[in-house]
């Protein structure tokens, strides 16, 4: 008996037994497999990683110090990125919440619909933004219309995803109580289900409009309108300054733009 004890007491504890070790190093030297599989095969030219420091330290050369030639400019561009970004998340509200009612499992009318709101938010989460607005350049010609069918067509996706959840995470009793009382769809929908998820589906919208403000930056360079326009023509161009200048812009107008949603989402959560 003493010497079991002692045996039991000598024994080293291991979080992992000689199965699952094996296992997590087999895992871990697949992974690194791909990864030096991915490296090979995307063929780098690596004289130009070494000398990419160089090269980045020329280029801030010619962007110092930032030019103030063409700022009103920069600003109207600014306003017509926010623009593109608001307009785009106020449409989207209206198009994604019906998807989001299909694709919820507790409230979609049948299966057939339930299949067809989830294919409706994976194809718009599947496809980038700078691709949609490829897209719209090619029907609509370059402008600010392009970019807002964009962003839209983009947002349905993370909208209607993230509410399409909220809405299958409600309290079912209040829903199965106004079922019981013979109430119709529409008013178990307004007063069981829509006052749940407010406070989900402010968060979401004040996030995703965030999220269109980055992403609005963009789209001028495809021809879809906002201060990418701007942007892409001082590369062009080789304005360096005024790219620094844009730059700038750009990145005070981000941050702007989390202090906002900061600030909303905290008066709303």
């Amino acid at each position: 008996m003493v010497d079991r004890e002692q045996l039991l007491a000598d024994r080293i504890w291991q979080r992992y037994d000689r199965k699952e070790r094996l296992i997590r190093y087999a895992a871990l030297l697949a992974t690194l497999m791909l990864v030096f599989w991915a490296v090979r095969d995307i063929d780098i030219f690596w004289p130009w990683v070494w000398d990419a420091p160089n090269q980045i330290s020329n280029l801030g050369a010619r962007m110092w110090p930032p030019s103030a030639v063409g700022l009103s400019g920069i600003l109207n561009a600014l306003m017509e990125t926010v623009h593109i970004a608001t307009l785009a998340t106020f449409l989207t509200i209206f198009l994604a919440l019906p998807v989001a009612y299909m694709a919820a499992q507790n409230t979609t009318p049948n299966r057939a619909c339930l299949w067809l709101g989830r294919f409706i938010l994976v194809s718009s989460r599947s496809v980038n933004t700078i691709i949609w607005a490829l897209l719209f350049v090619a029907i609509f010609g370059p402008g600010v219309l392009a970019g807002i069918l964009a962003i839209v067509f983009r947002s349905i996706g993370f909208i209607g995803k993230l509410m399409g959840e909220a809405i299958e995470e409600i309290d079912r009793r209040p829903v199965e109580a106004m079922e019981a009382t013979g109430a119709s769809k529409a008013k178990v929908v307004a007063y069981a289900i829509v006052p749940q998820v407010m406070p989900a589906f402010f968060a979401i919208v004040v996030l995703r409009w965030d999220i269109n403000i980055r992403e609005s930056t963009v789209l001028g360079l495809v021809g879809a309108g906002g201060i990418g326009v701007i942007l892409q023509g001082a590369i062009d161009t080789f304005a360096w300054p005024t790219v620094a200048t844009i730059l700038i812009a750009i990145i005070v107008l981000v941050l702007l733009g989390e202090a906002v949603t900061s600030l909303l989402r905290s008066k709303v959560l």
